[in-house]
């Protein structure tokens, strides 16, 4: 037997097993846990002395004490007159011993439960405020404490950025190393803003119940607790109902974090509250600065210091706007208007009858149906598909989709021309006009006239089932009278330091061309009808006026949107709960109120006559059934192989013959070359309906001259 031979170990022993490899993913992941554990390291180290330089460069506590923070802003009428000046009130100094334990309590247990136990930043409230921005998709919950607020309203901005909010957390745990919280909590309390300019609990206590901060109980503590959140959306001067209820949920937060028993709770009465009115400050043109002043953030970002913000409000104008509204308003009814200046200047806004009462803005936040005043969308795409006002259309029954409309007094005037149907506001021509053209061509109309809310296709959009807002159509309607360019809202002129340094300036947007100037001319002729003899009689002033009126089913919204000499305004009136309006109608109480309004605007401006006349393209003028498909030189052609073919070419380029030549005679087009897309197609893109043979016509055109 043949023997092996085996090595051996120079010792003459066995050799020892290898120890077994570690594998890759296990190797890396080591490397990981120790490069992080070490950049970890690196990162504490240098938040450490972030926070060490920081503390050693704060003000000291007396020197905190001292300073006011607080953006003084005047704002301005057009004539230079202030309208309000919104700004810092600071009261007296409250030491921590003489702030009512209420107030504390109130405010630890709604803005930062957990203050007395971490050291300036709280990861819980971080970590609860990441699961909801996954949860929610959006930053609901901030996650700042007391510490990091009092950071912020005092070395920093509210500028939402990553940068800005490292710089908080330093900031907020260099504070608390260097003061303890009872000092933190007292300037903070002393310092936050609790809205109508009002900074510090004192100031607050004065201004809203009439006496100072020392002597606040526990139902006072609740409701300025609930202001630090939203102290605009919550103040008691502007909202008592939506203060009430958010001091409501700040009891409710100090029962659950134990500042607080069930029946001490309960015991409290929030409607026994007794506010002090501020009736000098709280006028109709804080819904005027409501609105424009929040653009402030766009235009200035960073600004902190005092400014003059100029606007485009005329303080005439805005006290008619105010008297119209607040005068012919139904009882137990809100109204709101809008005026523009021919640029978009917003010469007066009022949001409702009573800023005071409600300061919610109905002119640019409420949607409501329009009524009939969205025949302004419909008329227009019809005259842009080519009809005019001289154009003849039957007013008679009709069904459209299984939908049939029915005109006020289901009265049918047969016959009559588009003027006139518009005039009185011809509810079964707005549907078959609607029809020929497309649903979907008015709603595209719509938005392109500035339309921001949503628009449904349906065959009843015609009379104006789709929401909008007041000054959405106040700016539709401002572009008619802009012969078809577009027109922008603007309330800021220009923004200025108390010195008269310049720091923005409006420069005005680039306007576009919605419609061609003779749809605008012609959408004004039938607009002028409507005021002169139509539904819209009640909105005449003595010089020419172009107008719509608006009502919605059961009166429970009634419109009158107009213009003259340069100014365009739209009224809205009904109910916020939107119950019917006994007797409101867009001819009756809002047509009124433009008249109202607009004999004081257009006082001082010189009488202008309407441009009406229709200077049509030489396409259009020749009535023939492409009249309704627009100008030839937007037509578009293809050749064989899909590629485009300009329109504007005149001759076959010589080195393709094959080239299809759109002005070439029939007899001379090749048989092969078939149609680039079916009938069917081009209706569809074109907005044209495909033809109906059983419908009876809508349109008569006039005999070729």
């Amino acid at each position: 037997m043949a023997r092996r031979d085996i090595p051996r170990r120079p010792e003459g022993g066995r050799s020892s097993p290898q120890p077994p490899r570690q594998s890759a993913f296990r190797r890396w992941t080591g490397r990981v846990l120790i490069w992080g554990a070490g950049f970890a390291l690196l990162g504490m180290i240098a938040l450490g002395v972030a926070v060490a330089v920081t503390m050693r460069s704060l003000p000291g506590y007396q020197e905190l004490k001292s300073s006011q923070t607080g953006q003084m802003i005047v704002v301005r009428a057009s004539d230079g007159s202030e309208i309000v000046t919104l700004g810092p009130s600071y009261g007296k100094w409250i030491p921590y011993e003489r702030i009512p334990q209420p107030m504390k309590d109130a405010m630890v247990s709604v803005e930062d439960r957990r203050f007395r136990s971490h050291w300036g930043v709280d990861p819980i409230g971080i970590v609860r405020s990441v699961m909801v921005r996954v949860e929610s998709g959006s930053w609901r919950q901030g996650g700042s404490t007391i510490t990091q607020q009092l950071a912020r309203n005092i070395f920093l901005n509210n500028t939402k950025t990553f940068g800005r909010k490292a710089r908080e957390w330093v900031l907020a745990l260099a504070l608390e190393q260097k003061f303890s919280k009872d000092q933190v909590l007292e300037l903070y309390l002393n310092k936050v803003y609790f809205g109508g300019g009002a900074y510090g609990i004192d100031s607050a206590a004065r201004k809203f119940f009439g006496h100072s901060g020392e002597d606040i109980n526990l139902p006072e503590a609740a409701i300025i607790a609930g202001l630090v959140k939203a102290p605009s959306r919550y103040s008691p001067t502007a909202d008592a109902d939506a203060a009430v209820g958010r001091a409501g949920v700040v009891l409710t937060t100090m029962q659950e974090n134990g500042y607080l028993t069930a029946d001490e709770a309960a015991a409290v009465d929030l409607k026994k509250v007794k506010m002090v009115e501020d009736r000098a400050s709280q006028n109709s043109a804080r819904y005027f600065t409501d609105w424009a002043l929040p653009q402030l953030d766009l235009f200035l970002p960073e600004n902190d210091q005092p400014i003059e913000v100029w606007t485009t409000l005329d303080p005439v104008m805005q006290r008619a706007a105010t008297s119209a509204i607040a005068g012919f308003a139904p009882k137990g009814a809100q109204g709101a208007m809008v005026s523009l200046d021919r640029d978009g200047a917003v010469l007066a806004m009022v949001g409702g009858t009573d800023y005071v009462t409600s300061n919610y803005n109905r002119a640019v936040n409420a949607v409501r149906q329009p009524g009939s005043a969205w025949k302004l969308f419909v008329y227009l795409s019809a005259l842009e598909g080519g009809y005019t006002p001289d154009d003849r259309v039957v007013d008679e029954p009709v069904t459209i989709d299984g939908w049939t409309p029915r005109n006020d007094g289901a009265r049918y005037a047969g016959e009559i021309d588009l003027r006139t149907a518009f005039a009185y506001s011809k509810n079964t021509v707005a549907a078959q006009l609607g029809n020929e053209v497309g649903f979907g061509t008015v709603a595209n109309m719509a938005r392109r006239f500035g339309i921001t809310t949503p628009i449904n296709t349906l065959p009843s959009m015609v009379l104006g089932s789709s929401d909008v807002r007041v000054i959405d159509m106040v700016r539709a309607f401002a572009a008619v009278q802009a012969k078809g360019m577009s027109v922008t809202p603007y309330g800021i002129r220009k923004v200025t330091t108390t010195d008269g340094e310049v720091l923005y300036r409006y420069r005005g947007e680039a306007q576009q061309q919605l419609v061609p100037p003779y749809v605008a001319a012609a959408m004004t002729d039938l607009m002028q009808t409507a005021v002169n003899i139509g539904t819209g009689r009640a909105a005449q002033i003595g010089r020419p006026v172009a107008g719509k009126t608006g009502t919605t089913s059961s009166n429970k919204d009634g419109w009158f949107l107009g213009f003259s000499s340069g100014i365009t305004t739209g009224v809205w009136m009904g109910r916020d709960d939107a119950k019917a309006v006994p007797g409101l109608q867009g001819g009756t109480a809002p047509a009124r109120a433009f008249a109202a309004y607009m004999k004081v605007a257009t006082a001082k401006r010189p009488v202008e006559k309407f441009d009406t006349e229709l200077k049509l393209p030489q396409w259009q003028l020749e009535p023939d059934n492409e009249a309704m498909l627009g100008s030839p030189d937007d037509y578009f052609y293809v050749d064989e192989q899909g590629n485009l073919v300009d329109p504007s070419r005149r001759t076959r380029p010589a080195e393709n013959p094959e080239v299809f030549d759109p002005d070439a005679p029939p007899q001379g087009v090749p048989p092969e070359v078939q149609q680039a897309a079916p009938d069917d197609f081009l209706n569809r893109a074109t907005g044209r309906p495909a033809p109906k043979p059983t419908a009876p016509p809508v349109r008569i055109p006039a005999p070729t001259p």
